[in-house]
């Protein structure tokens, strides 16, 4: 077994595989290595890597999902400290969402896969938590090929995290111009709408709810005038989890949290094994 599964579940690491997309290291992890799955590309928060939070992967290999947790530039495999940052967040954010794209066409490199086809771009969806969130919020604001989005403690608002009308600011500042063409919230013209679920937790002491909220509302109305159900776009809060500065996973709510948003991408991406019904508490 590969080391960088040493912490993972038996039943996830006989299934996982590292390789390199391109310049981006990945884990990935597939339900049987042999048919077509529904395929989700994740990708961690910053300072930590993708080896993260294996429960999440191993949920959605149980589903019927195969899992592409991707390094973000600087992190993981890739490390570079002075990437790590909070100042350099937002060379974060511009790098990885450059590299979405070489990502995908990566899962469809058959020398990656082991045989073309087992990652089904078809039903193929992306999401993060906190800063890898930002990347694929902001990803979804151009042409893609994504049928669905999954986000935690992130926003789509880097306006309002990096200047906040009221509350507390960020504790790194960037001039607006730095910080707009990142920002999703400036680019919700070109969000096609797609099934999106995002969580929360109410207090989160690093990234505030209120921009998030603010977003949401934002993206709902867009998907209204889009012709399209703005109920495509779940929002799933909790008061307080428990969870490091509120930020670091959901606490005690954890479970519910990854079988929520378990079930959530198994409906909307049509994964074989599905047999439940989404329900936000």
């Amino acid at each position: 077994m590969n080391d960088r599964f040493s912490r993972f579940p038996a039943y996830l690491a006989e299934r996982s595989r590292w390789v390199r997309l391109g310049p981006v290291p990945a884990v990935l992890a597939h339900p049987d290595w042999e048919r077509p799955a529904p395929t989700v590309i994740w990708m961690h928060g910053r300072s930590v890597n993708k080896e993260l939070d294996p429960g999440r992967y191993l949920r959605w290999v149980r589903a019927g999902i195969a899992a592409c947790a991707i390094d973000l530039p600087g992190h993981g495999e890739r490390a570079d400290a002075a990437m790590q940052a909070p100042a350099r967040t937002l060379d974060v954010l511009a790098q990885a969402v450059g590299e979405i794209d070489g990502v995908v066409e990566g899962l469809a490199d058959a020398a990656v896969a082991g045989s073309r086809g087992v990652f089904d771009l078809e039903r193929l969806g992306i999401g993060g938590m906190s800063a890898g969130g930002m990347v694929a919020l902001r990803r979804l604001c151009d042409p893609h090929p994504f049928r669905a989005g999954a986000v935690e403690a992130t926003t789509g608002d880097l306006g309002a995290l990096y200047h906040p009308e009221t509350g507390r600011p960020w504790p790194v500042s960037h001039p607006p111009g730095r910080v707009e063409p990142l920002d999703p919230m400036r680019h919700l013209s070109g969000w096609r709408p797609i099934p999106l679920l995002a969580l929360h937790s109410e207090s989160d002491a690093v990234v505030p709810v209120a921009g998030q909220r603010g977003f949401i509302g934002a993206l709902r109305e867009h998907c209204r005038g889009a012709g399209a159900d703005p109920d495509l776009v779940r929002f799933v809060t909790w008061q307080e989890t428990g969870a490091a500065q509120e930020h670091m996973g959901f606490g005690r709510f954890s479970n519910d949290a990854k079988n929520l948003q378990t079930e959530f991408l198994a409906r909307v991406l049509g994964a074989p094994t599905y047999r439940g019904t989404f329900a936000a508490p």
